[in-house]
């Protein structure tokens, strides 16, 4: 993995992530937001698995809570990292994944 910039719509520059051994999966951070921002390319299977975990959380109340609360506790905590975070979340996510199917 390694960090470079970019520019969106004339924003100063945007630092992301980039992960080309992973479907050249991309992660956005806007230089004024904590939003981060993942890009994959139109052909990537995680497009459609991601669709189904947001589809998922959108109909079911308990996994939705279920990962509201894992995101709260792991923005409470303090990260070098971006990849930290998501590491941290994993399971939960991964969880949801095989319900969600």
């Amino acid at each position: 993995m390694s960090a470079g910039h970019g520019s969106w719509r004339g924003r100063s520059s945007w630092p992301n992530i980039r992960e080309p051994d992973w479907y050249q999966h991309r992660v956005l951070k806007g230089p004024d937001t904590d939003v981060n921002l993942h890009v994959h390319p139109p052909d990537s299977p995680e497009i459609g698995r991601m669709l189904g975990f947001r589809d998922h959380l959108r109909a079911d109340p308990a996994d939705r809570a279920r990962y509201e609360q894992a995101k709260r506790e792991l923005a409470a905590q303090d990260w070098t990292y971006t990849q930290q975070n998501a590491d941290a979340k994993s399971n939960v996510v991964e969880e949801i994944l095989l319900r969600a199917r």
